[in-house]
């Protein structure tokens, strides 16, 4: 291991980046509730010298790792560009004109030309988001197991899609497109809904409003590119489904980085890399 390392404190995971002996990045994920895990695991490498950090949580994790170490702080949306530009290089995208959109806890959506960016817009919607519904609606708190049962669930008794409401007419629009999230709950009322049912459908509500403002911000920047990044979308393929077809509907050409989650964290780490 090298003697720097770069951590992103976000407001449910914080995510840590260091290179090894082969200048490889590894990568490591504790629970921003339980910031002793964090300041643990920097003790048993003693050989950690310099870290690069950043995040909504910094404040928080700086009062626990107190002066262990030699800290440089960056702000988060400077960490996160830094951090894409390295992973969109290394998978050999050239993208100079793109939306970035961060799905965490809930979404910070950014706009980027070159070496210029901006924070466009965002909500509330985000990780957070489909953990706390599934949680409130099926009892489902792991985001492991909501990834895993949305995958087996079905929509198709819980939304209400533009096919259903011109039916045996021709759609002036993609049927399948949805007219209303969890539209046909008032109108089936007797139907029995599953946790898969229910947690596929929740999943598809934070994907569309997350990808509907991401597609407004690219249609007024006239940008083709959207970039999705952001711990949410770590293995989760159903949500990737989601934003991906929607975003490919409306004429847009989605990306999705390997370790996107870590984006903050590898810019803390290049930061601190370059300041040496």
């Amino acid at each position: 291991m090298q003697k720097v390392v770069g951590i992103d404190a976000g407001g449910t995971l914080t995510k840590l980046v260091y290179l090894d002996e082969n200048n490889e990045l590894e990568f490591k994920i504790f629970p921003s509730n339980n910031f002793s895990l964090v300041k643990d695991w920097i003790e048993k490498h003693p050989q950690i010298e310099e870290i690069g950090l950043t995040g909504g949580r910094t404040e928080q994790l700086l009062s626990v790792l107190k002066t262990m170490k030699s800290i440089q702080y960056i702000v988060e949306f400077e960490a996160t560009i830094k951090g894409v530009d390295y992973l969109l290089s290394q998978e050999g995208y050239d993208v100079k004109k793109s939306i970035i959109t961060n799905i965490g806890t809930g979404t910070s959506i950014h706009f980027m030309d070159g070496k210029q960016h901006m924070r466009v817009g965002g909500t509330g919607v985000g990780g957070g988001t489909l953990t706390g519904l599934s949680a409130i609606m099926t009892g489902v708190f792991d985001f492991n197991d909501i990834i895993e049962k949305s995958q087996l669930g079905s929509r198709e008794s819980i939304d209400l899609f533009v096919k259903d409401i011109f039916q045996g007419m021709e759609a002036p629009i993609e049927g399948h497109l949805t007219a209303s999230n969890f539209g046909k709950v008032s109108i089936l009322k007797d139907a029995v809904h599953s946790t898969n049912d229910l947690l596929a459908t929740i999943q598809a509500l934070v994907g569309e409003v997350i990808t509907t403002l991401s597609i407004q911000y690219a249609e007024q920047k006239n940008t083709e590119h959207i970039i999705y990044i952001g711990s949410t979308l770590a293995d989760n393929v159903h949500l990737k489904n989601v934003i991906g077809n929607y975003t490919k509907l409306k004429k847009r050409q989605p990306i999705f980085l390997n370790n996107c989650g870590f984006s903050g964290a590898i810019g803390a780490l290049l930061n601190k890399l370059d300041d040496r």
